[in-house]
């Protein structure tokens, strides 16, 4: 089973890539964030033509989340579905065959200190109630998407330069921390031990890419029994060399 993660930055303004990239790699999930679409203006039709189907969680202009999978999937939950975050399309949840997935677009955190900062704190401490609430360690789930933090020195291009500021800042390593001791673990560094290998790559910084100044923040973690049926974790990165790409490109597990 491929499994794959790709924030999109606009899935409208990626269709061709999108499409181009689930034609050549068949992956049987693929979960996007950042989609920027109602749900009224989703193009499912697009997708639908190449055999995937579309199941989504999105608002008008920001955030927004989908998988778009081979088989339609069962068991769809969206958001945390509580008064807390009601306006916030950044989680959606389904079962695939056996194995449930978790798709979620983590806030950003804007700046430390800021209320946008506070909030992707108490986001995270969310989802880790959603987490504990909803599912087993020793069952088959997995979770996945742009989590927008860098957890360690070897998943950022500089870690010393970046450390405390946003997406490389100690307390958001607590609040992920806290979550993955549930009982998952980042399915990429199983087969990958590496520095250097990213998935974002800023716009604002000249030559980001070709310098690979660069984050590892979209990630695929698993619990134990996903873990023992992974046969590879990497990152493509071809689709952000192409033309008007995503500042983030796909991460993919395959699993027995």
């Amino acid at each position: 089973m491929r499994i794959a993660t790709f924030n999109a930055a606009s899935l409208r303004a990626r269709l061709s890539i999108l499409l181009d990239w689930l034609e050549s790699t068949q992956p049987d999930v693929l979960g996007i964030q950042e989609t920027k679409v109602e749900d009224d203006k989703f193009p499912a039709e697009e997708f639908e033509a190449i055999g995937y189907h579309c199941t989504f969680n999105g608002q008008k202009s920001y955030n927004g989340v989908c998988f778009l999978s081979l088989e339609a999937p069962t068991e769809v939950t969206k958001g945390f579905q509580d008064p807390v975050f009601p306006e916030d399309a950044r989680l959606i949840a389904a079962r695939f065959g056996d194995i449930q997935i978790i798709n979620t677009y983590v806030p950003n955190g804007t700046s430390v200190g800021s209320e946008k900062f506070d909030y992707k704190l108490r986001w995270l401490e969310r989802f880790n109630q959603f987490v504990r609430q909803r599912y087993t360690p020793a069952g088959n789930v997995i979770w996945m998407g742009d989590i927008n933090i860098a957890r360690h020195p070897e998943d950022v291009y500089d870690s010393k330069k970046v450390l405390g500021g946003v997406g490389h800042n100690p307390k958001e390593f607590e609040r992920l921390d806290a979550i993955l001791e549930w009982g998952l673990t980042d399915l990429f560094r199983i087969k990958n031990s590496s520095e250097d290998q990213f998935t974002y790559w800023e716009f604002f910084i000249r030559s980001s890419l070709d310098k690979n100044i660069g984050w590892r923040i979209d990630h695929i973690y698993g619990t134990d029994s996903i873990a023992k049926r992974l046969i590879d974790c990497y990152i493509d990165k071809e689709p952000r060399l192409r033309e008007r790409p995503s500042d983030h490109t796909f991460v993919i597990a395959d699993i027995e």
